[in-house]
C-alpha cells in the first residue's frame, strides 16, 4: 500500500475514488486536496524539521476549538478531522505527521492582497481570532516555535554573525549592517515592552500574511486558518506582520527596490480592521506602538536576513548568488520608508 492510500484509508476515504493533488503555495507543510465524491478535504504533512513537536500543535488546536466551541459555537473555527482511530493526525514513522481538514464551501485563499477591503477584512479576522480568546488563559498554549519572533534573539544572532561570520561579505555589507546597527532602538523598545505590564501576552496567530485567511466569494473574511504558529505573544507580531506583508504592492524577493513603498490607504485599512475588534482590548499603550509594530516585524526579518547572508546561507539557503543580501535591503528599505512616514501615521 503506497504512502497516500495509508493515509486516505487511516481517514475512512477510498483510496480508489479519491482524487488527490497538490493545493496552495505554502513553503512550510506540504499540503494536497482531497475530492471525495461531493466531500473536499485539505490535507497537510507537518513540516516536523521546523515544528519539532507536532502534538504540540494538535494539543494547541483542540484547546482553543473546544475553548471556542463552549464560548463562541458560532464562530467559524476550523479542526482537523479525527482518524478511524479517534486520533487527531496521522503518524506514519517513515514518512512524517498527517491531519486532514474538511474544506470551507464557498471559500477561497488569496497569496497577495490587491484592495484594501481584503487588508481591512484580513485585520478584522485576526483581530477577531484574539479577542473572542481573551478569555483564555494563553500560558496553557504549547510554544510551537520557541522565540520564533524573540527580536533580543535576533539581535544577538546578528552580533554573533558580526563576529563569526563570513568576513568577505561582512566587508560588502558595511553600508546595511550600519544602518541596522544604527536602528537598535527598535530591539531596545522591544526588550521594554516585554518588560511592561502594559503590553499583555495574548492568543496571537504569528503568521498573518493574507493567504491564511480565508474570503467568501465578495471577499469578506470568513475565518483565519494554518495555526500551527498559535502561541502566547504581543499584538505587534500580529499587526506588524500584517504591516510587512500588505503595506507594500511588492514582497521582499523584489530586486527593484524603487517599487517598494508604503500605501497609507493600506495601512488605514490595517489598523482600521484590527481595532474594530481590538479596540477595547488594547491598553493606550499598546495602542501608541501600533506603527512600532510594523517596525518591530520589518527591523526583525531584515536582521534575519542580513544574519543568514553573514552565515552563509545556511537558515533560508539562497536560490542566487546574494540571495538573503537582496532580501536583507528590500527590508531595509522598507523599513526606512516606514519610519519616513511614522508621524503621519501615528495616532
Amino acid at each position: 500500500m503506497s504512502m497516500m492510500q495509508t493515509i486516505l484509508t487511516a481517514y475512512g476515504l477510498d483510496e480508489n475514488t479519491a482524487k488527490v493533488k497538490p493545493f496552495g503555495t505554502g513553503l512550510i507543510n506540504h499540503t494536497w486536496l482531497v475530492n471525495s465524491g461531493d466531500d473536499n478535504f485539505i490535507l497537510q504533512r507537518i513540516n516536523h524539521n521546523i515544528f519539532k513537536a507536532p502534538q504540540q500543535i494538535a494539543d494547541n488546536l483542540h484547546m482553543i476549538g473546544t475553548y471556542l466551541a463552549e464560548k463562541y459555537p458560532d464562530y467559524l473555527f476550523v479542526m482537523p478531522e479525527r482518524t478511524l482511530g479517534n486520533e487527531d493526525m496521522l503518524h506514519l514513522p517513515d514518512s512524517g505527521y498527517y491531519r486532514s481538514f474538511n474544506f470551507v464551501k464557498n471559500s477561497h485563499s488569496i497569496d497577495v492582497v490587491n484592495s484594501t477591503q481584503q487588508a481591512y477584512e484580513a485585520a478584522a479576522q485576526f483581530g477577531r481570532f484574539t479577542r473572542l480568546l481573551a478569555g483564555f488563559p494563553s500560558e496553557r498554549l504549547n510554544t510551537t516555535l520557541p522565540d520564533f519572533h524573540n527580536l533580543t534573539l535576533r539581535y544577538a544572532q546578528f552580533e554573533d554573525a558580526l563576529k563569526n561570520g563570513n568576513q568577505e561579505r561582512i566587508k560588502e555589507a558595511e553600508t546595511i549592517i550600519d544602518y541596522l546597527k544604527s536602528q537598535k532602538n527598535i530591539a531596545d523598545t522591544y526588550e521594554e515592552i516585554c518588560r511592561s505590564g502594559e503590553f499583555k501576552k495574548r492568543v496571537t496567530h504569528h503568521d498573518t500574511k493574507i493567504s491564511n485567511v480565508l474570503f467568501d466569494d465578495n471577499d469578506n473574511g470568513l475565518c483565519v486558518i494554518d495555526l500551527d504558529t498559535v502561541m502566547p505573544g504581543y499584538f505587534i507580531s500580529d499587526v506588524g506582520d500584517m504591516m510587512r506583508t500588505y503595506l507594500s504592492p511588492v514582497n521582499e524577493e523584489e530586486k527593484d527596490f524603487s517599487r517598494i513603498t508604503i500605501r497609507n490607504e493600506y495601512f488605514n485599512a490595517i489598523r482600521a480592521g484590527y481595532l474594530s475588534e481590538m479596540s477595547a482590548e488594547l491598553t493606550e499603550k499598546e495602542k501608541q506602538h501600533f506603527v512600532y509594530a510594523g517596525k518591530f516585524m520589518i527591523y526583525m526579518q531584515a536582521l534575519r536576513f542580513i544574519t543568514d547572508h553573514l552565515n552563509n546561507d545556511q537558515y533560508y539557503g539562497a536560490a542566487y548568488e546574494g540571495h538573503n543580501f537582496v532580501r536583507a535591503n528590500n527590508q531595509a528599505v522598507l523599513l526606512k520608508l516606514l519610519i519616513e512616514k511614522e508621524s503621519e501615521l501615528s495616532f
